[in-house]
């Protein structure tokens, strides 16, 4: 019995090793778009831009309140400051007309798929980048940024992503 435990433990050690191995300049890449603050927007795949901080700023910076809602606790408003994400999209001159979705990828990897509607619709959704006059900060330096979506019509904060790199449409 004891046998076959340590053979199992050494196969998901093994596997770990060669997961993280593989993926190692994934991490690298990700990691540089963090310390550079850009975010990468992808058509069905394939990368079609990149923004940065400048680049987005630029784009209409707006002042905005929406209430972070944390479980167990109630919901408590703050400031932010980003653009709407349909300001990015509409920069990089992307066709939304014949796409479903918009994914949204964090470095740490959690993902959140909105619609079309959602990112279109007025005053929702927004890449932030200031929380309370404060820069949102690097998860290195225990923030939510540099970037992090604000569905402001979310009313329990479930969908918002925090550490954001990419947006992908499809």
């Amino acid at each position: 019995m004891n046998k076959k435990v340590l053979i199992v433990i050494l196969i998901l050690i093994g596997l770990v090793a060669i997961t993280a191995y593989i993926n190692r300049d994934s991490l690298k890449d990700k990691a540089a778009m963090i310390d550079n603050a850009e975010i990468t927007i992808k058509e069905d795949g394939e990368e079609i831009s990149k923004v940065d901080f400048q680049l987005i700023q630029g784009l209409g910076e707006e002042a905005f309140k929406a209430n972070l809602k944390s479980s167990g606790k109630d919901a408590v408003e703050h400031q932010y400051k980003g653009v709407p994400l349909k300001a990015i999209l509409n920069w990089g001159e992307v066709n939304l007309e014949e796409k479903k979705q918009v994914i949204i990828k964090s470095v740490d990897g959690y993902t959140v798929a909105l619609t079309v509607e959602e990112v279109l619709e007025e005053d929702n959704i927004y890449v932030a980048y200031e929380k309370d006059g404060e820069p949102l900060g690097t998860k290195a330096e225990g923030g939510n940024g540099p970037y992090q979506i604000i569905i402001r019509k979310d009313p329990f904060s479930q969908r918002w992503a925090k550490f954001v790199v990419e947006v992908e449409l499809r």
